[in-house]
This record gives C-alpha cells, structure tokens and sequence, in this order.
C-alpha cells in the first residue's frame, strides 16, 4: 500500500513538473544556446552507441532468418522481415532504452550532483527559474534528437540486414532493396517516429525528476540515477504497447 502511495505521489509531482515546464517553454529569454548544446549531447554522442546497436540487430535478425527459417522460404524475405521489425518496433524501442541509459542517467545524476550541492538553491537565489535553466533545454533536445536518431537507427539497421543479405545469403542489393519498398508504408514511418516523442518525453521527465528530487549526498545521485534507468525503460516498453495499437487503429481507419 505504501509503494502505491509514493507512486500515487511521484506522479502527482510528475505533473506538476510538466505544467511548470509548459508554462515556461514560451516565456522569455529562450534558452537556444543551452538547448543546442544538450542536442549535441544527447545526439552527437549518442549515435555512435545507437549505430553500433541498430546495425548489429539488423545484422543479426537477418543472418537468423535465412538459417532457422531457410525450410519456410524465408531467405527470399529477408528484406521484408528485417525492414518491417526495424522500422516498427525495434527501432525505436532500443534507440529510446539506449538513451535511457545513456542520457537519461546522465541527466540525473548531473541535476542530482547539483541538488546536493545546493547550486539549484543557488540559480533560485538569483532570480532565475531551474525548469527553465535546466528542465527545458533537456526536454526539446530530447524531443528533437531522439526522432533524428530513431530515423539514423532504422537506416543503419536496415543497412546491416543489407550486409548479411549479400554477403552470407547471396542475394543482390537490388531484390533486398525491392522487398524493402514492397513491404514498407509512409503509415510505418509516421509511426515509428511519432512513438520517439513519447518516449522521448519519457526519459526526459523521469529524468529531470529524479534529479531535482534527489537526496542523500553520491549514494542518492547513485540511487536516483539507477531509478531513472529502470523507471524510463519500464515506460517505454508499456507505453509501445498502447502506441502500437493506437498506429495500428490510425492505419486501420485510413
């Protein structure tokens, strides 16, 4: 009962986060200088990470597909299984849990360490607002890079099941290239990226959350930067679930 208290709690502050940060995202001074710099954190240092984990799960799911499912006459589809998985679904979901990871850790623990040395307390005794500092720049860098990155991640991975395709099954780039478009809509683009603003969102919000909200000297900053990781990944795969059957419902009605 107590654990659904305090999750009753965190979401009821969760809000109240994001009512501050809508009603100081248009409000000036607009902080462009801080916001592109956390864009090239979150996204330039980010990509080799996600490129190297696109690119092998593409690899990988197709050398799969042409040896356990060889008996089916799936080597001929190798370019529809791996474009349709990428694009929809993993995609995606592993560019979202790979940021979690990386930059919403990061956030945390960088808001955190500056929580428990009071240097948050210190911008409020300025005059100037931590959301719109802090929270804001993060939250649109996010907003903006991690759909970027998505769309860098379903490439490569289609890329790496382009590799396997040629190189293990012999096929040629042309058929591979031709069971792509045949199997892929705009419907599947839209949704896989329009699913990054949620979990972008996520990350970013959980995030900025438990760093503002954090305790208890380095082992809080460790404990909240753990909590972070977990409670971003857990919202991310419930929350593809539900966007995957709300696309799914869109395209159905188109």
């Amino acid at each position: 009962m107590s654990f659904i208290l305090q999750l009753f709690a965190a979401i009821g502050q969760i809000a109240l986060l994001v009512l501050d940060c809508l009603r100081l995202l248009f409000r000036r001074p607009f902080e462009g200088g801080l916001i592109v710099e956390q864009m090239h954190r979150v996204g330039v240092r980010s990509l080799p990470l996600v490129a190297i984990t696109l690119l092998f799960t593409g690899a990988v799911m197709a050398l799969q597909v042409s040896y356990t499912l060889a008996a089916y006459g799936a080597k001929l589809y190798v370019g529809s299984f791996v474009s349709l998985s990428v694009v929809k679904e993993l995609g995606p979901v592993l560019t979202a849990v790979m940021l979690a990871a990386r930059v919403g850790a990061g956030m945390t623990a960088e808001l955190g360490s500056m929580e428990v040395t009071e240097q948050i307390d210190a911008i409020r005794a300025l005059g100037a607002s931590p959301i719109k500092k802090l929270v804001i720049p993060r939250m649109v860098a996010l907003m903006i890079m991690v759909p970027v990155l998505t769309i860098l991640g379903d490439t490569l991975g289609i890329l790496g099941g382009l590799y396997i395709a040629v190189a293990e099954i012999g096929q040629s780039s042309d058929y591979y290239w031709s069971k792509v478009r045949e199997i892929l809509y705009v419907g599947d683009l839209i949704s896989s990226v329009g699913k990054t603003f949620f979990f972008a969102f996520f990350i970013g919000i959980i995030a900025c959350f438990n760093g503002l909200k954090t305790t208890g000297g380095a082992t809080g900053v460790g404990r909240a930067t753990t909590n972070t990781v977990v409670a971003a990944s857990v919202c991310i795969f419930i929350s593809n679930f539900f966007l995957a059957k709300l696309f799914l419902f869109i395209q159905m009605s188109f």
